[in-house]
């Protein structure tokens, strides 16, 4: 095998183990959303645990591109492609941080009878998992259109969060009981903003890594 053969293979390996990487995380963001719906406690104890694996896959990743550059005299796409892909996971570990901050919050509340029937919540997570996945898809395609097209939705997610804030303050203005809780909801459509900023910074490291320019998409 050709010294060239050889790196694209190692690089192809590189992009394996984002696909999955964020396959894992999806699941987990997906987990902790279906735990506070369903007041699983046990799922969302798992969650906290997967997030191990997802330290270990970044620290994987992240050793196999330094060794690679240190053996040998990548092209500047090469480089490109090493840089997003750091990027990238490391978009991908937060997105599990705030997967885990969620299931943290269902534990927390697991034995409360929510205020109200939650819509908006899961109709903001479903968005941003959407999100998150056709960002990888930009990833996968070395779609810049794409990568565009997706980032914009953010707005959508931002004026959700809006919504879900300040009809969560109304309950927390009549009835003070509901403070902790609806404060707790806060957080989770907070977190969830967090996830679709994250997955616009992917967004971001596919321009990048097919123009070779850095474009600010979370304006």
């Amino acid at each position: 095998m050709t010294t060239r053969s050889y790196f694209d293979e190692e690089l192809k390996k590189v992009h394996e183990n984002i696909l999955l990487m964020s396959a894992m995380v999806e699941k987990m963001l997906e987990n902790s959303i279906k735990a506070l719906k369903e007041h699983n406690i046990e799922l969302g104890q798992k969650v906290i645990h997967d997030d191990d694996a997802i330290d270990r896959k970044e620290i994987e990743i992240q050793d196999f591109c330094i060794k690679l550059l240190a053996k040998q005299h990548p092209l500047a796409k090469d480089l490109r492609l090493v840089t997003a892909a750091l990027k990238i996971i490391n978009d991908l570990e937060r997105i599990a941080d705030n997967a885990v901050d969620i299931a943290k919050i269902v534990i927390r509340i697991s034995n409360e009878k929510y205020m109200k029937h939650l819509i908006d919540i899961p109709r903001m997570a479903d968005l941003t998992i959407l999100i998150l996945k056709d960002a990888i898809d930009s990833y996968i395609e070395e779609n810049i259109s794409f990568a565009n097209e997706v980032s914009l939705r953010d707005n959508q997610i931002d004026a959700l969060f809006k919504q879900i804030y300040l009809e969560l303050l109304d309950y927390m203005m009549e009835d003070p009981k509901k403070f902790a809780q609806a404060t707790h909801f806060i957080f989770i459509a907070r977190y969830l903003e967090r996830v679709a900023d994250h997955a616009t910074n992917i967004c971001e490291a596919v321009i990048y890594l097919v123009t070779g320019e850095y474009k600010d998409l979370n304006d």
